[in-house]
């Protein structure tokens, strides 16, 4: 037993520690049970029965976002001497290459 704590230090660090140990069990055990019906969920789905039911999204609650084709792509025509600028500060910084 530590010189420098008190039986109640003591009592409380064990307290802890069991509760710590505990709770790192049910967690495993949480755990691999969500990961067993995720398996057995998944091993249903491969093979469909009936009609293909509609795949819902991971996330429900968040509406679908509203994507075009392509997003808008922005471009701004540069100068001859801004040509020139940019071409030696990329020899600059390209250095050895």
């Amino acid at each position: 037993m530590p010189v420098h704590l008190t039986p109640a230090q003591l009592t409380a660090l064990t307290v802890l520690a069991v509760a710590s140990v505990a709770w790192l069990l049910v967690l495993t055990r949480v755990l691999r049970r969500m990961r067993a019906r995720a398996e057995a969920h998944a091993a249903l789905r491969a093979f469909p029965v009936g009609p293909v039911a509609p795949v819902l999204p991971a996330l429900s609650g968040l509406p679908r976002q509203q994507q075009a084709a392509a997003p808008h792509r922005e471009s701004v025509e540069l100068t001859t001497a801004e040509e020139d600028a940019f071409a030696g500060l990329v020899r600059r910084l390209g250095g050895d290459r």
